[in-house]
């Protein structure tokens, strides 16, 4: 059940990130997309892609991968804020 828990926060967080996200600007959306990656996102799914895996290869030590896929996502998700934040638009004449 904890599994469905954490796929289901990932989605509703990818699902609110993509909500608010339409219709804006490319630097206000990766913005979002970022924040939404660092916090619901990452968490939630590294904690269910582990237990996961460990319950497929039957050792609860291999859950331990999410300590792996934890700080990828994340990275990402940072370099995307940070992306958005530090990036100048170009102004169409």
């Amino acid at each position: 059940m904890a599994i469905a828990i954490g796929y289901l926060i990932a989605a509703l967080g990818a699902f609110v990130a993509y909500w608010f996200s339409t219709g804006e600007a490319r630097n206000t959306k990766l913005k979002i997309w970022g924040i939404a990656l660092m916090i619901p996102i990452s968490p939630a799914l590294a904690f269910s892609i582990g237990l996961s895996y460990a319950i497929s290869v039957q050792n609860g030590w291999a859950g331990l991968i999410m300590w792996f896929i934890f700080p990828i996502i994340f990275l990402s998700g940072l370099v995307l804020l940070l992306i958005g934040l530090f990036k100048k638009e170009k102004k169409l004449v």
